[in-house]
């Protein structure tokens, strides 16, 4: 990091061609809001200082980002020069200042640092990035001069025939002296529409000899804007995809990248299968050796190694190491699924531990239940756990017995090894050992007992 540096993030924008109550920036990219891209990948080039420019009532873009940047607001939508100057109390009087746009959420941080070492090495007034594009329309075209070097930005609404005939663009990312920015800022004459444009910087810097550098961004994908819906899907599947990359250049095999989803957020083991049809949501960790999909969906869960999870949705929920759960499976949220656990088709969890090695196989529901370690729960049972008013928790203890289509009332509990009979149902605590059959379910053993003592 070097010292005095700073980063402005622009978000103070209307969006209107989103045609949504949610601020443009909010709009979330890869299970993120957009402006959350942005503010990481300056943090990860080293700026730890970043101000964000918000409108008057951006409270929504605060409330996101919450207390990990500083805020500024830009009082009225005077063009991106007047919201650098709306942030100018917070940044730096000297050094480097960094302006990103917080609609520009691809930005890599290798590239803002490759900007920052380019500008710092150099002495530039301005540095900014660059691209050439297949489809330029809508953006800043870039003029160069006789020599090579960036003369200038020309905003598409300004551009003349020759200039629109130009495929590089202005990203709209760059790197200012400090000293040289506040200075030049304030010499800046309102554009035809009342703005203040940053990218008459460019042409003033140039003017005075500059320097003024520029940077490519490493491919066209880093510099997509979002102005819309469909713009936004662009920066969704380019993003998708360079997050797919890189997992697989850690070591997970993904066999048919493009049907599969994963967040930003999310974290996948090395030698861990991806199948077709699958999306890894939100912050899911996935350990080593794990197998998922196809056909899942597993969102803010934790998944230790070698756990397989088929045509299933996994919710909340946290998988110990050998876990298999699938086909048809739904594990909601507050599941605890212990090493080596089954959860198996048509089989619903929720709020609920299973211990290691417990089997619940087909066509169950277990809710609010404490179920122990090397327990069967046959096919179709259910733990009963809602009254009409209140929830109510099962407990069952080690190497139980849970015969078909038995119905645990809840609160019950079910004592170590006691078993139950197809068919039951559980009204009361069943001790430990028990024999229980019928609905209700009474004691075999107990019966028995009783014969012999008369």
């Amino acid at each position: 990091m070097i010292a005095s540096s700073a980063a402005v993030v622009l978000a103070a924008g209307r969006g209107s061609r989103m045609h949504s109550r949610l601020p443009k920036v909010l709009h979330p990219l890869c299970g993120q809001p957009m402006i959350s891209h942005v503010v990481s990948a300056a943090r990860d080039a080293g700026f730890r200082s970043i101000v964000v420019v918000v409108p008057p009532d951006g409270g929504a873009i605060t409330e996101a980002l919450g207390d990990s940047v500083t805020y500024a607001v830009q009082r009225s939508p005077l063009g991106g020069a007047d919201a650098v100057l709306s942030a100018r109390t917070s940044l730096p009087a000297t050094g480097t200042v960094a302006v990103l746009c917080g609609d520009v959420p691809l930005v890599r941080a290798e590239s803002l640092s490759r900007m920052q070492a380019v500008h710092i090495e150099s002495g530039a007034k301005v540095t900014l990035l660059t691209a050439r594009v297949s489809s330029p329309s809508g953006l800043g075209r870039v003029v160069r001069g006789p020599d090579g070097g960036v003369a200038a930005v020309v905003e598409e609404v300004d551009a003349d025939e020759r200039t629109l005939a130009l495929d590089e663009i202005n990203a709209g990312i760059y790197m200012f002296d400090a000293e040289w920015l506040w200075a030049g800022l304030s010499s800046l004459s309102p554009s035809r529409s009342g703005e203040l444009y940053l990218t008459d910087l460019v042409a003033a810097a140039a003017r005075v000899g500059g320097p003024v550098l520029d940077v490519s961004a490493s491919d066209e994908a880093e510099v997509i804007g979002v102005n819309d819906r469909i713009q936004l899907a662009r920066a969704e599947a380019a993003l998708r995809s360079r997050i797919r990359e890189r997992w697989m250049r850690a070591g997970v095999t993904i066999p048919d990248p493009g049907t599969v989803y994963i967040d930003a957020a999310a974290s996948l083991g090395e030698d861990s299968l991806i199948l077709p049809n699958t999306h890894i949501l939100g912050a899911t960790r996935v350990g080593r050796g794990c197998r998922i999909g196809p056909n899942s969906v597993v969102t803010d869960s934790a998944l230790a190694d070698r756990c397989q999870i088929v045509s299933s949705f996994v919710s909340g929920s946290r998988l110990s190491e050998g876990v298999a759960v699938g086909p048809f499976s739904n594990v909601r949220e507050g599941t605890v699924l212990e090493s080596g656990a089954r959860v198996g088709n048509f089989t619903e969890t929720k709020q609920s531990r299973l211990g290691a090695g417990t089997r619940a196989l087909h066509l169950s529901y277990i809710g609010d239940a404490d179920v122990g370690s090397d327990v069967n729960v046959g096919a179709g049972t259910i733990t009963c756990n809602f009254d009409g008013k209140q929830k109510g928790r099962t407990k069952i203890g080690d190497g139980a017995f849970i015969g078909s289509d038995t119905m645990l009332v809840a609160p019950v509990e079910v004592g170590a090894g006691a078993s139950i009979g197809a068919g039951s149902v559980v009204t009361r605590d069943i001790p430990a050992g028990d024999l229980v059959v019928g609905a209700p379910a009474r004691s075999l053993r107990r019966d028995d007992k009783d014969a012999e003592e008369e």
